[in-house]
C-alpha cells in the first residue's frame, strides 16, 4: 500500500496495481535523462505540463525503479495503463505532484520544524 507521506502513489500498470516513488536517486536519474542542472530546474521543466510519451515513460520508470521494481525504460514502454495515453498522464501528473507538493509558500517544507520552547 502507497504511503503519500513518502511520495508514494499507487498505479495500475498491465493489469497489476504497483506502487511508485521518485526517490533521490530517480530524481538523479530524470536530472541527467532531462539534462536538468538541478532539481529546481528539473522541478521547472515538468511545471510547463509538455511532456512526450517517453518523458512520460522516463518519470514513470523512475518511480517504479525508485519504488523497488527494476524495469527498463522499454519495459514501460510496452505497458498498459487503464485509459490509455490519458491514464498515463494521470500516473505521472499524480506523481509529480506529490513529489513536488508545495505548502501554501511555495516552498516544499523539508521536515517539521522543531517544538517552539516557552
Amino acid at each position: 500500500m502507497p504511503n503519500a507521506r513518502r511520495g508514494e502513489i499507487a498505479a495500475v500498470l498491465d493489469g497489476r496495481v504497483r506502487v511508485l516513488v521518485l526517490t533521490l536517486g530517480a530524481l538523479a536519474e530524470l536530472e541527467s535523462a532531462f539534462g536538468a542542472d538541478d532539481l529546481m530546474a528539473l522541478a521547472t521543466r515538468f511545471e510547463t505540463g509538455r511532456l512526450s510519451a517517453r518523458d512520460a515513460a522516463r518519470i514513470i520508470a523512475a518511480g517504479l525503479n525508485g519504488a523497488g521494481e527494476s524495469v527498463t525504460l522499454a519495459e514501460v514502454e510496452r505497458m498498459r495503463a487503464d485509459g490509455g495515453a490519458a491514464g498515463f498522464a494521470r500516473i505521472v501528473a499524480e506523481l509529480l505532484a506529490i513529489t513536488f507538493a508545495a505548502d501554501a509558500t511555495g516552498l516544499v517544507p523539508a521536515s517539521p520544524p522543531p517544538p517552539q520552547r516557552a
